[in-house]
């Protein structure tokens, strides 16, 4: 399908869909970009999706203005735990179901500040799973907010200074709470290691640990597809 736009509040927002080969019924996934913006390596994610049998839809969240506005935007929204940021996810949410073809359970994947976002989304907001990747440090009312959460899969890199014992302690939140989850830290991986950028920047970033790690990133993605099999196909 490829770009379209679908209706917000505020004007019409840039959408790249992906579509299965697979026969239908599909499940969706609302598929949500790094502070980067959206860039190839972000269609490649909804492609890898779309190939694994998901409807994949992945919305521009800056498509109101320039990136540093649109940062600020976003970070009081998650702040507020509500907003445009919110509508925007909740708008692509509502297209997918709609779509002739989807089963209408929809979750919803983030890498880095989209992985923050996926997981403010996990309770109550219609996410039949959420995948969380390096999202950042947990909300301060993690214990009580995520005991409403969808089933979570989770991943983070040992390297990653940002994420430093995030993973342990979500794993301890959502085992206390009851929910079904997927928690794994990467003993070699550093930030982003999902994120195949492929430019000779984000290549010198990998002596800080910020980069694609392939290792890892085969290793997660295996288990990002299984646990949205499981929890979206039920």
């Amino acid at each position: 399908m490829g770009d379209i736009t679908i209706p917000v509040n505020s004007g019409d927002l840039p959408v790249f869909v992906a579509i299965p080969e697979q026969v239908s019924p599909w499940p969706g996934v609302v598929v949500l970009h790094d502070a980067g913006g959206m860039k190839e390596d972000l269609r490649n994610q909804t492609r890898w999706l779309a190939r694994e049998g998901f409807l994949a839809a992945a919305p521009n969240l800056y498509f109101r203005g320039p990136m540093m506005k649109c940062l600020f935007a976003i970070a009081r929204d998650l702040k507020a735990r509500r907003g445009p940021t919110y509508d925007d996810v909740e708008a692509v949410r509502a297209w997918l179901v709609r779509q002739q073809g989807c089963t209408g359970k929809i979750g919803v994947i983030g890498f880095c500040m989209g992985g923050g976002v996926a997981l403010l989304l996990a309770p109550g907001y219609g996410f039949g799973a959420a995948s969380v990747n390096y999202g950042g440090p947990l909300p301060n009312d993690a214990e009580t907010f995520l005991a409403r959460a969808c089933p979570i899969v989770a991943s983070y890199g040992a390297r990653d200074h940002w994420n430093r014992g995030v993973a342990q302690k979500l794993e301890q939140t959502l085992t206390a709470a009851g929910i079904a989850h997927d928690v794994k830290e990467y003993p070699e991986a550093g930030h982003s290691f999902l994120n195949s950028h492929g430019t000779l920047f984000f290549k010198a970033l990998r002596v800080i640990h910020i980069g694609y790690d392939p290792p890892a990133a085969e290793d997660a993605r295996r288990r990002i597809v299984s646990f949205f099999q499981q929890h979206l196909n039920s």
